[in-house]
């Protein structure tokens, strides 16, 4: 829904945005990529929804906003000035912010210039700098001679890996990058050629994330290595087979990384419901809403304090603490739970971070190995024999979808 404003004040010129969640959750905006709409956020506001009050915003000339809310020459700053005023006009004073590409440059403008206003940051196959100013100079002309046609007609390539570049969310993308004000997106071309914040980073103070596709030509993984090595603290994820529009093309990776690091209370001095709700929101990205479900559905008045003490202990405490990233926890958990022969236990976390994504194949086969030289052997063929399975338990369930 586009939420209202209070009646008996003038309408400001606001971004055309779409809320979702709870309106007494955490607020939690999110920014698109130039060239997409806020439907770009459609694999992730679903789950983040559940704990937050999801703010997703059109950028001018796109989706719903028009291309005439560029009152300047429509930098970054200016698209910064527009969330902002955004986020007043829904009564929201301090807030989370993620945001893909050009978004999380407004992100990170906002982080820099308005550290009061951001609470928690994650920036997705973005940049401090975009690459060489001319080249989007360049686009920029080209657009504004011949119209979106030329850069839709190579997009794909830019946005997405060969494998996805047929997939329906692929062409969804494409679709909304064809409806798009040209001469809006040129400005935004210019926008992306003047912004440089790299000098700017280490002032960042929000907790923040970095995710990059491995495969991304637009903002290759070394413009994520620059934000992760610049700004104090900041956690870097790297997911293998995605391009660009990372969040697009692995849905699942992206919204486990966000809704952890976004869990809300975890600071210091949150109360044990906060710590629960926070926990529950990790534990079903991590191990997913079926297990989840089974095991609240299991859940006795005898086991129920169990359940709440390892919901708010193990996930609400320490999955969602920001010193390892995801992956990282799943390598320690997969070796701890083979070294103790909790066969069960290795089984779930297998199969649940080869699903997620969050742990290739390969990745697995080489925790296995590290497991074996300091576990011992027949603990590691044990491992190796339940990976295979699944494996294949995995591999089958996807041929006959």
């Amino acid at each position: 829904m586009t939420a209202p404003l209070s009646s008996g004040t003038p309408a400001p010129r606001l971004l055309h945005h779409q809320v979702d969640g709870p309106l007494s959750a955490p607020p939690l905006v999110l920014g698109p990529s130039l060239g997409t709409s806020l439907a770009v956020w459609d694999g992730q506001v679903a789950g983040l929804a559940r704990s937050h009050r999801v703010v997703r915003w059109d950028l001018p000339g796109h989706g719903g906003t028009p291309g005439a809310l560029l009152a300047g020459a429509g930098g970054v700053a200016e698209l910064g000035a527009h969330v902002l005023r955004l986020a007043d006009a829904l009564g929201i004073g301090r807030f989370a912010y993620a945001g893909i590409s050009l978004g999380g440059a407004v992100g990170t403008w906002l982080a820099v210039h308005h550290p009061d206003r951001i609470t928690s940051l994650a920036l997705v196959c973005s940049s401090a700098r975009f690459g060489e100013p001319q080249a989007w100079r360049e686009r920029a002309c080209l657009v504004r001679d011949e119209g979106i046609g030329p850069v839709a007609e190579t997009a794909t390539g830019r946005w997405f890996t060969a494998d996805f570049a047929r997939s329906p969310a692929a062409r969804a993308a494409l679709d909304d990058l064809r409806a798009v004000d040209p001469e809006a997106y040129a400005t935004l071309c210019d926008a992306l050629a003047a912004h440089d914040l790299r000098g700017e980073l280490a002032g960042i103070t929000a907790p923040t994330l970095v995710v990059a596709g491995r495969e991304d030509p637009a903002t290759p993984v070394a413009h994520a290595r620059e934000l992760a090595d610049t700004i104090p603290g900041s956690t870097l994820i790297e997911l293998p087979g995605a391009s660009h529009l990372a969040n697009v093309e692995r849905p699942e990776p992206v919204r486990t990384a966000l809704l952890s690091h976004f869990a809300p209370g975890t600071a210091p001095g949150a109360d044990d419901a906060s710590r629960h709700a926070a926990g529950l929101a990790v534990r079903r990205a991590v191990l997913g809403d079926a297990h989840v479900d089974r095991a609240t559905a299991r859940t006795t008045p005898f086991t129920a304090v169990f359940q709440d003490f390892i919901t708010r202990y193990a996930w609400g405490e320490v999955w969602t603490r920001p010193g390892l990233d995801r992956r990282t926890r799943r390598c320690l958990t997969l070796t701890a739970l083979v070294a103790l022969g909790h066969h069960g236990e290795l089984a779930m976390h297998l199969r649940a971070a080869l699903s997620s994504g969050d742990l290739t194949p390969e990745d697995v086969q080489e925790v296995l190995l590290q497991a074996a030289v300091y576990c011992g052997v027949p603990a590691a063929n044990a491992a190796f024999a339940a990976a295979d399975r699944i494996l294949a338990e995995i591999t089958h369930a996807a041929a006959e979808n």
